[in-house]
Parts: structure tokens; C-alpha cells; sequence
């Protein structure tokens, strides 16, 4: 059985470009995006922003289709992550999460480079280019 999840990848606008969110993982403090497993009648738009505030205090809106999936196996099963872009708008400086994980805001360059999973690089590299497109 597969168990699927939502992350989001959240971003800001900031005077020199952008910034990328990562926070880390609660065991093995790998940086990483907000995600978590999709409730039953949930979407994974909900899902991507109830998590994106849970474990990061971050409010905003998804911006566009998904990015893409991965997969990865844990708890004797395999899980599927839908990935998407989160414009944050507000940002909390305490949160549900804040004593368990760390928070750092990061330009791309330095985000990539402390991503640990090749698919979150990849992902991210996708939401760098979309970020990168002139609006239509």
C-alpha cells in the first residue's frame, strides 16, 4: 500500500530576489521542506499548507500545478509525495514545531547545497525555473 503525502516548498520575495524555507527532519536533522501524510478528505493543497504552518509557522498561498512527486519508503511501506510551490505571505516567530525543528530562510545556491536528497534538489531546481519565467 502506498501512503500519500504534501510538501511544500516555500518561498518569499525578498529586495535581491528570492528566499527558499528548509527546516530540518526531527530525527536526523536533514534539512528539508514542510510535508506530512494527506488526511482522509484532505487535498494535498490543504495538506502542503497545514504542514508548511505546523512545522514551520508559515502562512501563504500554493502557487500553480504540483511540481512533481517522489517516492521514498519508510515505516515498511512506500509513501508519494506531492510537491508544491507555497508563495509564504506571513511568517510566525514561534509555531507548533518551533522547540523540534530548526528554520532557515536561504537563497537557491545555498539551498541546494544543504539539501541532502537528490529529489528535493531536483524539485527545488524546478521551482527555481517556474520562479525564474516572466508572468504571462
Amino acid at each position: 500500500m502506498t501512503i500519500n503525502q504534501a510538501s511544500a516548498i516555500p518561498f518569499r520575495h525578498v529586495d535581491n530576489g528570492v528566499e527558499f524555507c528548509l527546516i530540518t527532519s526531527l530525527k536526523r536533522k536533514r534539512w528539508m521542506f514542510p510535508k506530512g501524510i494527506i488526511d482522509p478528505g484532505e487535498t494535498y493543497v490543504e495538506t502542503a499548507l497545514k504542514e508548511a504552518h505546523e512545522e514551520a509557522g508559515l502562512h501563504g498561498r500554493i502557487v500553480g500545478e504540483p511540481l512533481g512527486t517522489y517516492e521514498y519508503f519508510k515505516w515498511e511501506t512506500t509513501l508519494e509525495v506531492t510537491v508544491v510551490l507555497m508563495e509564504v505571505l506571513n511568517c510566525d516567530d514561534l509555531w507548533e514545531e518551533a522547540g523540534l525543528r530548526e528554520r532557515r530562510w536561504l537563497p537557491a545556491a545555498e539551498a541546494l547545497e544543504i539539501l541532502s536528497q537528490r529529489e528535493l534538489r531536483h524539485l527545488l531546481q524546478k521551482a527555481i525555473e517556474v520562479l525564474d519565467r516572466p508572468s504571462q
